[in-house]
């Protein structure tokens, strides 16, 4: 729905809105919401694992979704980009949302605006609330209860093999693709030994 809106809005297809607004100012020249039939050799292949074999299974090949439009690009979900365009806009937000958003609307989007009630009915687990909380378009963490998890982090897990973890305290963004879709909410072993690897890797000068 929000895609059909702002195409509707705008007078342009909401792809074309995309890079013109977000993807050309910040340099992200592989971002899109298919892969031309020349670049389909630079796609990974995807997997699913079995949750009880641990297994891996074939889930997306290079040819597959992302090889042709959608027939309605989603402004939730959808599209196919690379590692070094991940970070250029990751690096975005860190840096206060230039040239893109203003500072106060990126402390706003990473700020929690879940009221305990909300919490209470909501979360895809028991427990899921206990230390962290929903902002604009990102989780946060607002109690530390693993190494890999400091208060104020921010960022979002994606299914489809992506996961971005940003430490803004100090200036550290953590762009994580894989090639493995989750296969639950919460993060598998990969993700969580990358960002604990990652964090134990800063040097915080004492």
């Amino acid at each position: 729905m929000l895609g059909v809106l702002i195409a509707r809005a705008s007078g342009q297809s909401f792809e074309t809105f995309l890079r013109q607004r977000v993807f050309e100012p910040l340099g992200m020249i592989d971002t899109t919401f298919s892969v031309p039939a020349a670049d389909l050799g630079r796609l990974a292949t995807g997997y699913s694992t079995d949750p009880e074999s641990g297994a891996l299974a074939l889930y997306d090949e290079p040819a597959g979704q992302w090889s042709s439009p959608p027939a309605f690009p989603s402004g939730g979900a959808g599209l196919v980009s690379t590692a070094a365009d991940f970070l250029a806009f990751a690096e975005m937000l860190l840096r206060g949302g230039g040239p893109l958003l203003s500072r106060p609307s990126v402390e706003t989007m990473t700020t929690d605006q879940l009221t305990a009630a909300q919490k209470a009915i909501s979360g895809f687990f028991p427990g899921d609330f206990d230390a962290r909380g929903w902002g604009f378009g990102v989780g946060l963490v607002t109690r530390r209860e693993q190494t890999w998890a400091p208060v104020g982090q921010y960022g979002w897990d994606g299914g489809a093999r992506h996961d971005l973890a940003e430490r803004p305290v100090r200036a550290h963004d953590h762009p994580a693709p894989d090639q493995c879709r989750w296969t639950s909410p919460k993060p598998p072993p990969m993700a969580l030994d990358f960002l604990t690897g990652a964090y134990a890797a800063i040097d915080d000068g004492g």
